[in-house]
């Protein structure tokens, strides 16, 4: 008997009512909420728009499901096509079994399709979201652990997990933990790409590229760890093969676009930039605006003396010319009663 082991959960699934709260769905459901909200994060630090990323992974996660699932029922068809299966059990995305491959090939296209309604490079929305999805898959397989699936070798190390179903060919037991494992490497895999992402600023899909590299990296080890019913080809399990294609393929990538496309993108959404200025400038508008008024209402204050003194002045200006006014009056009026007289007078001298 093991003094010390990860024990597993009696089981992965609470009523509340009629209605079934599944592990393995809440803990896919998280990871795409912490995905999108460190994706998020990273676009606006970039220069994006707040929001962008879910508007995106709208499109990307649905697709991301339907991919993982089919890789999962294409792999391992005889879990659902072979006699004595039923085939409905394929649409059972809730039991477990969705392949990471599939999942990224897939909602990469479904990203590529919000990309383009929005006007964005692909490869900078991918950049942005890579650590997110690292983060996701460290969550997700928490999931295995809830329906005590997908462990490895029997072993008696302090750190085992304890199988109790005995269900679909399952043997009760100590083993490895890959789930753990590979939630650890996920984490790691995170930091890394975070941090080469702001010591090289990795652009142009680089940052991505790395996360599959390094994914793949750690992939390849815990699959070899797994007893699950496989395919093999050369020995070899099927996932093995496809993460050192993967991994050759991203590698390729990297050093391929280093060269071509050094740097990092100046702008990853078109508009945004304006956007925000558009926006800084109305601040700084109604902030200028503000002080003017009150000195305009000020400076009304201060005009109403200075308009009476100038009254004032016009006042005193026009006395004199009134005075003069006077003065030609009455001299016009001396001069008429002179001429009257002096026609008075000579009238009287000829009668």
């Amino acid at each position: 008997m093991e003094l010390a082991y990860i024990p597993s959960p009696s089981r992965g699934v609470l009523y509340l009512g009629p209605v079934p709260l599944r592990g393995y769905a809440f803990c896919i459901i998280i990871g795409v909420f912490v995905a999108v909200w460190l994706g998020n994060k990273r676009w606006v630090a970039r220069g994006g728009r707040a929001g962008t990323v879910a508007d995106i992974a709208v499109w990307a996660v649905p697709f991301g499901l339907v991919g993982g699932r089919l890789y999962h029922v294409i792999t391992d068809y005889e879990l659902y096509f072979s006699e004595g299966r039923d085939w409905v059990d394929a649409f059972k995305v809730w039991e477990g079994g969705l392949g990471i491959w599939g999942a990224i090939a897939f909602g990469a296209v479904g990203a590529w399709i919000g990309c383009r309604r929005r006007g964005i490079a692909l490869p900078a929305y991918a950049d942005a979201i890579a650590p997110g999805i690292a983060l996701a898959q460290a969550i997700g397989r928490w999931g295995n652990w809830f329906n005590q699936e997908l462990y490895g070798k029997a072993t008696d190390l302090p750190w085992a997990l304890h199988i109790t179903s005995s269900t679909d060919g399952r043997m009760p037991g100590y083993y490895h933990p890959t789930f753990l494992y590979e939630s650890l490497w996920c984490v790691g895999v995170a930091l890394l790409v975070i941090w080469a992402d702001r010591r090289f600023e990795l652009g142009h899909g680089r940052a991505f590229a790395l996360y599959v590299a390094a994914y793949c990296a750690g992939r390849g080890w815990i699959e070899y760890m797994r007893i699950d019913d496989a395919h093999h080809v050369l020995g070899l399990r099927l996932n093995v093969w496809t993460a050192i294609v993967v991994f050759v393929l991203a590698v390729t990538y990297i050093v391929v676009s280093a060269k071509k496309r050094p740097g990092r993108e100046e702008i990853v959404e078109p508009g945004a930039a304006e956007g925000d200025d558009e926006g800084e400038a109305g601040d700084d508008a109604g902030s200028a605006k503000s002080p003017e008024t009150v000195d305009e209402s000020k400076g009304d204050a201060r005009t109403r003396p200075e308009t009476a003194e100038k009254d004032g002045k016009d006042g005193k200006k026009s006395e004199p010319a009134d005075e003069t006014a006077d003065e030609t009056a009455e001299q016009a009026a001396g001069e008429t009663a002179e001429e009257t007289a002096d026609e008075t007078e000579s009238a009287g001298k000829k009668s």
